[in-house]
């Protein structure tokens, strides 16, 4: 007998279902189990794919229209104002964060070294650390926001194929203890097994082929923000020494006026 002529009498025999849904509905509880696992991993990642692939683009507006008010804009205490326009961007709790401190670093400076026309090199040593400090603290909260529920994505792309090669070794060994019951080892007689055997492979790559695919592209777009945090974090902590070292850091600051 042909290939093709078992096929076709494999795909006729009433223990054969052609039909996927009927061939999980026929399948065991275990199988079942695993199935509705897999489903539950795959739904998971999409909605995280979703929600971050939205999350990255906000910033990266946001961040890219913040970065052009700020060339523009001298006076830093206009700017706090405005930033809150561009929320949805991971500098701007950074900016807010560094500027508040540095206007209290300095205005606590002032008061402690009052009629000194600069401050002296261990009180701006001191400022200095306040403010890259809290840039480093805030810098590192948005990192981890960034970074939010990517790891359920890598799970689901290292777990999800273990867990359905487990439902299908399950699906091949009920199959050889059928036959050995039965007695028969003919096509008709093994494919249904089979099938549904490897019916949690099939779903096991269906829900990990996307969550990898989707944590290695989101995974590229945090690090970039990432790495825009850095060199943002670098240009405030130097803005920052500037100032401090200038003879009118002190009324610069707290008048808003720091120019970037």
């Amino acid at each position: 007998m042909t290939p093709h002529a078992l096929l076709v009498l494999a795909a006729t025999s009433p223990g054969f279902q052609g039909d996927v849904l009927r061939l999980v509905a026929s399948s065991g509880a275990l199988v079942k189990a695993i199935l509705l696992l897999l489903l539950g991993f795959s739904v998971l990642s999409w909605a995280v794919i979703f929600e971050r692939a939205r999350a990255f683009r906000r910033a990266e507006e946001a961040s890219a229209g913040f970065l052009k008010e700020l060339e523009g804009e001298r006076r830093l205490i206009d700017l706090r104002d405005r930033a809150m326009r561009y929320r949805d961007s991971p500098l701007v709790p950074i900016f807010v964060a560094g500027f508040r401190e540095l206007t209290s670093a300095v205005s606590e400076g002032v008061h402690k070294f009052r009629g000194s026309g600069t401050l002296p090199e261990e009180g701006r040593d001191r400022i200095l650390g306040r403010v890259r400090r809290r840039l480093e603290e805030s810098a590192g909260v948005e990192g981890e926001r960034l970074d939010r529920n990517l790891n359920l994505l890598a799970t689901t792309g290292s777990v999800t194929p273990f867990i359905g090669l487990f439902g299908t070794v399950w699906g091949i060994m009920n199959a050889f203890q059928g036959i050995g019951v039965t007695g028969s080892a003919n096509l008709a007689a093994v494919a249904p097994g089979i099938s549904e055997a490897l019916v949690t492979t099939a779903a096991g790559l269906f829900a990990a082929i996307p969550a990898v695919i989707g944590y290695n592209l989101l995974l590229a777009r945090a690090r970039r923000l990432a790495s825009r945090i850095d060199r943002f974090v670098l240009a405030f902590a130097a803005l920052a020494e500037q100032q401090i070292e200038s003879h009118h850091a002190a009324a610069a600051v707290e008048a808003g006026k720091v120019r970037l």
